[in-house]
């Protein structure tokens, strides 16, 4: 389920929450789901126990995940609601006055848009963390 490739760009921890909100967002991940244990992970993936305890932490900090006592960490009723505006947030503030400038540059139409999103419309390939 977690992708086995980590990046020097970023601290792992913060690579593996990425990840796991990235399953989340693509329905991987649900509402009431279990995340694998801190041990399978850190075994599994070769990592510091404690690196995934990060990553975790920082998940139940921001309620995305929940800890249920003596049975592990569930994904958060909402969270994926609430990732989803987060994410919409930041990529309007961040990211669309950019690509919008270049739109208006190139001049491309909706059209032409809507098409070349067609043409590079790939099957699904759902991955791991």
């Amino acid at each position: 389920m977690i992708e086995r490739e980590w990046n020097d760009d970023q601290p792992i921890y913060r690579q593996l929450k990425a990840r796991i909100v990235g399953l989340i967002l693509d329905r991987v991940l649900n509402d009431g789901d279990p995340l694998p244990s801190v041990r399978t992970v850190a075994s599994d993936y070769r990592i510091n126990p404690i690196t995934v305890l990060k990553a975790y932490q920082q998940l139940v900090d921001e309620a995305l995940v929940e800890k249920k006592r003596g049975r592990g960490m569930f994904v958060s009723k909402g969270a994926r609601t609430s990732l989803l505006a987060a994410e919409r947030r930041r990529f309007l503030e961040e990211q669309w006055p950019a690509i919008h400038t270049t739109i208006k540059r190139l001049g491309l139409s909706a059209t032409e848009l809507l098409a070349a999103e067609h043409d590079n419309e790939a099957p699904d390939a759902s991955g791991g963390i």
